[in-house]
Formats: C-alpha cells, sequence, structure tokens
C-alpha cells in the first residue's frame, strides 16, 4: 500500500480491535463504592504534592485530568473526591478482561492493565470484527460491571483512534475505504504518539491536522522529527504495518507523564515519581519480568531531555525499591531553574534478555 489509498482488492486485510476501558481506575472504585456514582472521582493522592492517577468522566467535565497534580484538580473541582488507589483489584479485574480477550483470539498485545490490542483476522468464525468487537463489550460489562470502549479497523494506528470516537461505552469502526480519509481533519494531537510537546513543534511548523501532515513529504519530516518522521508519513496516509504483537519481550518497561504546570520543587517531582514506579512495578510483577537498571527521564521547560541510570548488582526487589532509585536519580536533575514538563522512569536490563528492536524495544505506560 502507497501513498494515500486504502488496501487494494487482492491485499489481505487485517481486522484488528483496539479495547479500552472507560475512566478503569476510577470506575472500578464507583462500582466498588455506590456512594461514589455519579459523583466526581479522582484516583489517587489529595496532598499537596500528590498527583491524579485517574479521573471519572464526572470530573473530567470540569478539566480534571491523569497526571495533573492534586492540588490543581481540587481548585478545578473543589467537590473532587479523592480515593486511595487500589491496585490489587485493578490487577484482578485485568486479568478478567484479559480471559475474555483470549476467549477470541490468542493474539492479544496488552498496553495496560485497561487496553490491549486483539487481531482477529483469522479467528472471525464465520462472523465479523465488528460483531467480536461488541461481543466482548457486552461480556465485559457482565462479568464486571464495567463499561469498555472499542475501536475496529484495518491496522493498529486507526483501531486505536476509532476507539476514542464515542467514549465512553462505544464502538466505532473505521472501514479500508475510509481510512485514509479518516485522518485528514483530525488534530495531529490525536495521534497516538504525539504527546503535546510534539503537537506543539508540529504547531509551529503549521502542522495541525492530519491533512497537515500528509501534504509535505517524507524527507521534511524526517529533517524535523527524525526516525519518527516517516512513520508520521504513513500514518496521515492511514498506514500502519505493525502487527499485534502477543509474544514480545520488552527490553525495557517504562511509564512517563506531562504535567499541566512546570515542576520547581524537587520534593514534588519526588512525590510525582510514585504513580510511575507503581504502573511499571504492576507491569513486571504481572509479567514475571526481573531489571537491574532504573533510569529516570526528565524534559525541562525548554525541551531539553535528560536521562540518569544507576544499574544494582542484583534484581530490584521491588517497587519501593525501584522508586527509591529514581528519586536518588532526581538529585542530579533538579532543582533547576527551568523546571521539568515531564519525568519518566524506566527498568531495563530484564531477565530475559534483548530481542529485535521495535518501538525501541520499550513498553511505555503513560499516566
Amino acid at each position: 500500500m502507497s501513498g494515500a489509498e486504502a488496501p487494494v482488492a487482492g491485499q489481505r486485510v487485517r481486522r484488528i480491535i483496539h479495547v479500552d476501558m472507560d475512566a478503569f481506575f476510577a470506575s472500578v472504585e464507583q462500582r466498588d463504592d455506590p456512594k461514589l456514582r455519579g459523583l466526581p472521582v479522582a484516583v489517587g493522592g489529595s496532598s499537596l504534592r500528590g498527583v491524579v492517577a485517574a479521573a471519572s468522566y464526572e470530573a473530567r467535565v470540569f478539566g480534571v485530568r491523569s497526571a495533573m497534580p492534586s492540588v490543581r484538580a481540587a481548585r478545578l473541582c473543589p467537590d473532587l473526591i479523592f480515593v486511595k488507589p487500589r491496585f490489587e483489584t485493578y490487577k484482578e479485574v485485568s486479568r478478567q478482561i484479559r480471559a475474555i480477550f483470549l476467549s477470541y483470539t490468542p493474539v492479544v498485545e496488552p498496553l495496560s492493565l485497561d487496553e490491549a490490542y486483539l487481531d482477529v483476522t483469522d479467528y472471525l468464525a464465520g462472523g465479523t470484527a465488528t460483531r467480536i468487537a461488541r461481543e466482548i463489550r457486552a461480556r465485559i460489562r457482565d462479568v464486571t460491571g464495567l463499561t469498555a470502549s472499542a475501536g475496529v479497523s484495518y491496522n493498529k494506528f486507526l483501531a486505536k483512534l476509532a476507539s476514542d470516537q464515542r467514549k465512553p461505552d462505544g464502538l466505532f469502526v473505521i472501514p479500508p475505504e475510509a481510512g485514509p480519509g479518516f485522518v485528514l481533519d483530525l488534530p495531529v494531537g490525536r495521534f497516538h504518539g504525539v504527546g503535546p510537546a510534539t503537537a506543539a513543534k508540529m504547531g509551529r511548523l503549521g502542522l495541525r491536522t492530519g491533512a497537515d501532515l500528509r501534504a509535505q513529504d517524507e524527507g521534511f519530516l524526517t529533517r524535523h522529527f527524525g526516525k519518527a518522521g516517516a512513520h508520521y508519513w504513513r500514518i496521515s496516509r492511514g498506514i500502519d504495518h505493525r502487527e499485534v504483537r502477543p509474544d514480545r519481550i520488552r527490553k525495557s518497561v517504562g511509564a512517563e507523564t506531562t504535567f499541566f504546570e512546570d515542576i520547581h520543587d524537587p520534593a514534588a517531582a519526588a512525590e510525582a515519581l510514585a504513580p510511575l514506579a507503581a504502573k511499571v512495578w504492576r507491569h513486571v510483577a504481572a509479567n514475571g519480568i526481573r531489571g537491574r537498571t532504573v533510569t529516570l527521564k526528565a524534559k525541562y521547560t525548554d525541551f531539553r531531555i535528560v536521562t540518569r541510570a544507576h544499574t544494582l548488582p542484583n534484581w530490584v526487589a521491588g517497587e519501593a525499591e525501584m522508586l527509591g532509585v529514581a528519586r536518588g536519580l532526581l538529585d542530579s536533575v533538579l532543582p533547576d531553574p527551568r523546571g521539568v514538563r515531564l519525568l519518566g522512569m524506566t527498568l531495563s536490563g530484564l531477565e530475559h534478555g534483548a530481542e529485535e528492536p521495535q518501538d525501541e524495544g520499550q513498553l511505555k505506560l503513560f499516566l
């Protein structure tokens, strides 16, 4: 497939489903405590240095979002109810959801506790991917009492875009003939993998929509965005050849978050690392991974990125040790007059060794 064309006749078209739970952590809390239903809920700490890990849709109406400092969230929504996270509960619900996925196809690529790609191309059993997505959503509701949104398309990029179209509790399909045109009017900030800093850079270059990206040749995008430029060229045309990889061996597992307000206080930054450590360690524990190297990533307000790493003589023993190492590395990053707009944490040197790189071989879990 080339240019802005959909898959041609005779070409094998994949059927990809992206399932994303709706406000997962917050929805679990509202399910388990009826008094919280219909109210604005934030999962996370309510202290001065706390960070929102998840927000209910009632809270999002006020502008509350994950990774937002709790103090700012409380200002935006004075009636916001803070609930301490229960990660073991979320993990158990995630296992229930994963079992539902695997009853339809073995080709499941989890992205986090609450979302995954499914390739059902060879597992349609005389039906359609849309029917399977509809059944999966119904079974998730029956088994867990929670709602999920799903997107169906011929590649991962479009399936993920589709799952966002009718949130919450929605299903959206982008057929092959509609894929290339679907992205034209979308803001670049809606593209998975285009964060706030990249979207701002694109804006300065006059690239605000999918159509703006498609108007540029691959050389222009590569000059300004490095190897990601080729990816942007392809997705602006509805092209994504990445496979759903259920057995992918990771070289590293990382989480990062971009702050709504720049952080200058080292203590506040240290507190903000806690949900990152929790998210990384949930994946590590769930998949039996062990690692020795903890890396801290920081992006300053001038967009300069620095990384600091420490390798332990033995496997990292647990979430607390990983967090402690990362906080120790923070001393070389802050205080700094520029402040930081992004922090990330990665565990690498994993037990199961190297693999052929794809997406730099790292699973990123965005808060």
